[in-house]
């Protein structure tokens, strides 16, 4: 059987069709039990490539692969007219990866597997082994409404395992990705930009796809373009991708500072969140000391924000006005020093401690003058 395959398919060790494809560091794909053997001898580099492999090694899961291997092997399944118990995972599945299956039915399969997935790990884990992911990854570039809507719920369930990360972005999720934050119908871009979010929150992740051209340029376009929903959820994955700094740079490069302004005046203020993420970068405090107004939005946050808006305006007004004696001074003219005192005796000990600090740039400063 082995002879009749692809090459693509069979392992460059033993020469045999995989059962367990995975990746190395180096791109190379082998089955995981002979590139396993080939490491247990004391190998420290790639087969192929000779690459030296870094510390701690790594195995990543090749699941398109192992579903294509899959697909060739067992071939379509036939779909009976009647069924009398309800078709399996992995029928389902077959169902997304046969040309000759309806929309509706992709639809339906889609709809079943998120909702097997949604509550169960164990579950999510055998779908991305039989291939869900990589089905799923084929419908994201459909224009279909439903069918590319129901897709990207069906990722954002499979990404919730930390390893389903890992995996999903070697299989190339952060390019469908980005496809659908520019070009999603319904609600694609607002899903696709929270399954960014779930992906990033592994640190590996965050610099792999903020590093993926048009990433993060397709996150401020949607938070300027997008509806109130999806403008919510390109923010808070701006916020969780830009806590690794080069990110940081590349959101500034892409004209974030005064699209995330616009979005904190008009109410959003997840966006101010960002903005003190931003202000770590010099870069990023040149845009805002440059922005008319931007001072009392963020004093109007401190005075009458919830609890998380003020304590990021407190620290974006904090990196400011140590960066800014101009502004340090005009905040004091707007009785910001007194502001901060009064916030001393909240709840919220993050709150406080933002508080205190900005109080000690403004006392250095008052004095000063």
């Amino acid at each position: 059987m082995a002879a009749e395959l692809p090459d693509d398919f069979k392992c460059p060790i033993s020469l045999e069709v995989m059962a367990d494809p995975v990746i190395l560091s180096s791109g190379h794909t082998f089955d995981r039990a002979s590139i396993q053997r080939w490491l247990d001898a004391g190998h420290r580099t790639c087969p192929i490539s000779k690459q030296l492999l870094p510390e701690p090694l790594s195995l990543i899961p090749n699941h398109a692969l192992r579903s294509l291997i899959s697909n060739y092997t067992l071939g379509s399944l036939p779909q009976p007219q009647t069924q009398p118990f309800p078709p399996s995972p992995q029928t389902l599945i077959q169902l997304l990866f046969s040309p000759s299956s309806s929309l509706e039915d992709k639809i339906i399969s889609l709809d079943k597997l998120s909702r097997i997935s949604k509550h169960d790990s164990a579950i999510r884990r055998r779908l991305a082994e039989s291939g869900a992911a990589s089905a799923a990854l084929n419908c994201v570039g459909s224009g279909e409404r439903g069918l590319q809507e129901k897709a990207l719920h069906l990722l954002l369930n499979l990404s919730l395992d930390d390893d389903s990360k890992v995996g999903l972005v070697a299989e190339g999720i952060v390019g469908k990705i980005v496809y659908a934050l520019r070009f999603g119908v319904g609600d694609s871009r607002a899903v696709a930009a929270t399954v960014l979010t779930s992906l990033a929150v592994l640190e590996v992740n965050k610099v792999t796809i903020g590093s993926y051209p048009d990433t993060i340029s397709s996150l401020v376009f949607l938070l300027h373009d997008g509806n109130s929903r999806e403008r919510k959820e390109a923010a808070t994955a701006l916020f969780t991708l830009c806590s690794f700094p080069d990110n940081r740079v590349r959101a500034i490069q892409n004209q974030a500072v005064p699209i995330l302004i616009e979005n904190v005046n008009s109410g959003l203020e997840r966006a101010v969140e960002v903005l003190g993420l931003l202000a770590k970068c010099k870069l990023g405090r040149d845009d805002m000391v440059n922005s008319a107004g931007l001072l009392d939005i963020l004093i109007d946050i401190v005075r009458n924000g919830n609890s998380r808006g003020v304590q990021y305006a407190l620290l974006t007004l904090t990196y400011l006005c140590c960066y800014n004696e101009t502004m340090a001074v005009e905040a004091l003219k707007e009785g910001l020093f007194e502001t901060c005192v009064g916030l001393l005796e909240d709840d919220n000990e993050k709150l406080r401690r933002n508080a205190n600090n900005l109080i000690q740039i403004l006392q250095g400063r008052r004095k000063a003058v």
